[in-house]
């Protein structure tokens, strides 16, 4: 049986990432606390660098991994609220590698939001889980039913481990689908997220590889965004361009599945490897 920890670990997941990402942001009060409190123009990594760090040692990492990420996860998520009417707090001058720098606070008129609402971190496990589902049975092929469900059932760990109780979780996989799309249909993007969005896939101050990496990373990104979402952001899309990413996925499939196993999981003991030194060099916690 297919679980969690065969999934996980699989890099070509990382093509999902910017999907992953504006359907967070298209939740208004994800999108402000993005906004407020991150810089995808300088730090584009970020964001990034924090999520799979939290998704690699939740699902493969050691007791003392998981405790680490909950508590930088937890620190990161504190100062990221607002209170329509009030200024939100900047984040702390220090802070952990999951927690990008602080911005602007947020203006009066922003939406509510706080990283803790389990509600909002119910729908960032939820892009998850439907992102790196999705991808990895493009390219793998569909998993039987089974796995899927045993596969749905783990992947409630990722809010589960913060503030989300279980039984906020859907059910099953046929109330999760109800809840996404409901969910996807409620989104809505103005020019606040949309320009949190440009950043991020223009990533003009990030590392060279991302930089000439990202006229792909934006076409992979628009081509998997539900139509939806894809539409709010402004992104066009034609049956020309969907035969593009089809071919794409043709060439690119077996070639990702012919890799070794070891090579196809080097990112998830890259990022293993930064928690274990930064918790090494860390101060024991209080």
């Amino acid at each position: 049986m297919t679980t969690m920890a065969d999934i996980a670990p699989e890099s070509v997941l990382l093509a999902g990432a910017g999907r992953a990402i504006l359907l967070q942001i298209a939740h208004p009060s994800i999108g402000y606390g993005v906004a407020r409190h991150s810089d995808f123009a300088s730090r584009p990594m970020d964001r990034l660098n924090g999520t799979l760090t939290y998704i690699y040692a939740l699902t493969s990492g050691t007791e003392e991994d998981k405790r680490a990420v909950r508590r930088a996860v937890n620190r990161a998520h504190r100062p990221v609220r607002n209170v329509p009417g009030a200024s939100a707090p900047n984040p702390p001058d220090s802070a952990p590698v999951t927690a990008p720098p602080a911005a602007e606070p947020a203006a009066s008129l922003d939406p509510a939001y706080d990283a803790r609402d389990p509600h909002l971190q119910l729908w960032v496990a939820a892009t998850l889980y439907d992102t790196a589902i999705t991808v990895f049975e493009l390219v793998h092929g569909p998993l039987d039913e089974a796995s899927a469900d045993h596969v749905y059932r783990e992947y409630a760990l990722l809010g589960t481990a913060l503030q989300m109780p279980e039984e906020l979780w859907p059910a099953d996989r046929a109330a999760f689908r109800r809840y996404f799309e409901r969910t996807v249909q409620e989104l809505s993007v103005d020019d606040t997220v949309r320009g949190v969005a440009v950043a991020l896939l223009r990533a003009e101050k990030g590392p060279l590889p991302l930089r000439v990496g990202m006229p792909i990373a934006r076409f992979v990104t628009v081509a998997l965004l539900p139509e939806p979402v894809r539409s709010a952001f402004g992104y066009a899309w034609s049956g020309r361009r969907e035969r593009r990413f089809r071919r794409l996925l043709r060439v690119a499939g077996p070639l990702y599945r012919a890799l070794p196993e070891r090579l196809r999981r080097a990112p998830q003991r890259h990022y293993l490897a930064r928690l274990h030194a930064a918790s090494a060099a860390a101060p024991a916690p209080a």
